[in-house]
């Protein structure tokens, strides 16, 4: 088994496993277990400080945007697509399959999203019914700020739905306070759970525009107005993955019990890019840097390929590469969750000083020992 140090999925820790092998009830019959969802769903909101409903959903973090999109999208709707990343341009799939007409506001891959600059769009372009937004693009390892994009959105009118599936609870959340309508998470990166589940965070606003549609969702699995009486009606629209709610319970747990988690993710990856640069080597990025996940280039001489297997190989170590238009261009460290400690990521660092000598690309310096230092 190797170590996985991807930017999801993330290590998952004992006590979650456990949780897993539980004896389990019938999640169909057992109200008790409708307590113990909705339980896990408020301590979910709480920490994502919000008091509007979580839904926790059977399917990876995929489903929850696609969901949300499902749930929001009538024909003929104008939707705004906030894209600076991979996944930021994939929500006009979304938008797309479910009739909607996305309009593509595309900035520079590099470059975190400029607030003032959108504002300036919005005085003049505005008529959107909602509009999407990636906080964490784990493809590059763009950060977006929602806290400035999502209050500018709202105050034109026009609804959100964030993808921070790879930050939220590595990143600063505060979904109220930012006026964010939709937040999708998963369970696969910084909750450190094993892939399966999603989590979407509604608003009374974003309920109120479900509830108003002229057409009915086209989608059954992937309609958020299912669940709208499962508590009181203590039933749900399919069957519950109740091995894996147990999981993820004892994984939001884990964070609730961790105080000094998102500073932890930021000093991680600082000394990670401090590690990098230091070295001589360049990071992806020019700005927008996420707490989650550190990308950096792959250097002349070398491939991707080549590097991922000697990490692998050689140290048993398993990092991520990337994929649609950073294909074989750029190495990921997930440092999110789990993963998220001194010694996982200097463990990285050693295997990359390693792994790069024996491939004959020059470093100006150690970047285990780079790391070490910026962590004192």
């Amino acid at each position: 088994m190797y170590k996985i140090m991807t930017p999801g999925p993330t290590q998952v820790a004992e006590n979650v496993r456990l949780a897993r092998s539980r004896e389990c009830t019938n999640p169909d019959l057992d109200e008790s277990f409708v307590e113990f969802y909705k339980e896990t769903c408020e301590e979910i909101s709480r920490l994502l400080h919000t008091d509007n409903e979580t839904l926790i959903l059977g399917g990876e973090g995929i489903l929850g945007l696609e969901a949300a999109c499902a749930s929001m999208t009538e024909p003929g709707d104008r939707v705004l697509v906030l894209d600076n990343g991979i996944y930021g341009k994939g929500f006009a799939d979304f938008v797309s399959m479910y009739g909607g007409c996305p309009e593509l506001y595309s900035r520079d891959y590099r470059e975190t999203l400029d607030v003032q600059e959108l504002e300036n769009f919005l005085k003049e372009h505005h008529n959107y019914k909602y509009a999407t937004v990636v906080h964490g693009d784990t493809p590059s390892g763009m950060l977006n700020d929602v806290s400035a994009i999502c209050p500018l959105l709202k105050k034109y009118g026009i609804m959100t739905v964030v993808d921070s599936v790879s930050a939220s609870f590595g990143e600063a959340m505060r979904i109220s306070d930012w006026q964010i309508d939709i937040m999708c998470g998963g369970s696969q990166k910084v909750v450190s759970a094993p892939p399966g589940l999603t989590f979407v965070v509604i608003s009374d606003d974003a309920k109120k525009a479900m509830a108003e549609r002229k057409t009915q969702i086209a989608s059954f699995y992937a309609n958020l107005t299912t669940f709208a009486h499962y508590y009181e009606e203590k039933w749900f629209p399919y069957t519950m993955p109740i091995s894996d709610i147990y999981g993820l319970r004892a994984a939001i747990d884990n964070i609730a019990a961790d105080p000094n988690i998102l500073a932890r993710h930021e000093k991680i990856a600082e000394a990670s890019r401090k590690a990098i640069t230091g070295a001589g080597l360049n990071l992806y990025l020019k700005s927008g840097f996420s707490s989650t996940v550190t990308v950096f280039e792959v250097p002349e001489g070398t491939t991707a390929a080549a590097i991922l297997d000697g990490v692998k190989n050689d140290y048993n170590i398993m990092l991520a590469g990337s994929f649609d238009v950073l294909a074989g261009k750029v190495i990921r460290i997930g440092h999110m969750g789990n993963n998220a400690d001194f010694y996982n990521v200097r463990e990285v660092f050693a295997a990359l000083d390693g792994t790069l000598t024996k491939l004959g690309v020059p470093l100006k310096a150690s970047m285990e020992k780079i790391f070490c230092d910026n962590m004192k």
